[in-house]
C-alpha cells in the first residue's frame, strides 16, 4: 500500500530521504507538464521540478497541513514557473533571440504521415495558439493551464494560485475569451 502524501511528508521532516524521494516521484511527471505548459521549454520544465523539489524540501517545516500536499507542490511550481517566463520575457526584450528554430516538442508535428496541406494547416494552428497563449496575463496563462491542461477543478486552481475560486473561474473564463478570439480567423479557413 503506497504512503499517503500526508505521511510521507511527517517522515520527510523527521529526515527519512526515502520518503521525500516517494514525493519526489509520485509528483514530478505531474510538475513537469504543469512546468512545460507554462515555460513552453523541455530544459526549462526540468530546472522548474528540480527548483521545486527543492525548494518544497527546504521549506517543508512550513507546510500546512490543512492544504494538501498535491496543491503546495503546484503552487511552489507554478510561482517559478511564472518568474522563470517573465525572467526570460525581461531577457528577450533587452536580446532578440537569434535562436528560434529550436523545436518545441508540445508543439511538434503530429506522428504518421498526414498530407502537406494538413501539415501546414496544423502548423499555422499551433503557430497561432502559441502565440495567443503568450498574449495571456501569467494568471489567465496560469490558471487556463491547471483547469483545461491539468483537469484541475476551480476550487483547486484557486488554492494553487492563492485566490478565491470566483477569481479563478474569472481567470479562466477571461483566457478562454482572449484564445477563442486569437483563434477565430482559423475556424473559417478550416472549413
Amino acid at each position: 500500500m503506497e504512503l499517503a502524501d500526508q505521511a510521507a511528508v511527517d517522515r520527510a521532516r523527521s529526515g527519512d530521504a526515502d520518503a521525500f524521494r516517494l514525493l519526489v516521484e509520485r509528483h514530478s511527471r505531474a510538475l513537469f507538464r504543469l512546468a512545460f505548459r507554462m515555460t513552453g521549454n523541455e530544459s526549462d520544465a526540468e530546472d522548474v521540478v528540480q527548483e521545486t523539489f527543492l525548494r518544497a524540501y527546504r521549506q517543508l517545516a512550513r507546510f500546512d497541513e490543512r492544504a494538501s500536499f498535491g496543491t503546495w507542490i503546484y503552487r511552489i511550481a507554478t510561482n517559478y514557473s511564472l518568474d522563470l517566463v517573465r525572467s526570460r520575457n525581461r531577457r528577450s526584450e533587452r536580446w532578440q533571440s537569434l535562436d528560434e528554430e529550436a523545436g518545441d516538442p508540445l508543439l511538434s508535428a503530429p506522428s504518421g504521415d498526414p498530407a502537406p496541406d494538413r501539415l501546414a494547416q496544423s502548423g499555422e494552428v499551433r503557430q497561432h495558439l502559441a502565440a495567443a497563449m503568450d498574449e495571456l496575463s501569467a494568471a489567465e496563462r496560469t490558471a487556463f493551464v491547471l483547469r483545461h491542461f491539468e483537469g484541475m477543478s476551480i476550487e483547486d486552481v484557486g488554492r494553487t494560485l492563492g485566490c478565491q475560486p470566483g477569481a479563478a473561474k474569472h481567470s479562466v473564463f477571461r483566457a478562454v475569451q482572449k484564445l477563442r478570439r486569437a483563434l477565430e480567423p482559423l475556424v473559417g479557413t478550416a472549413k
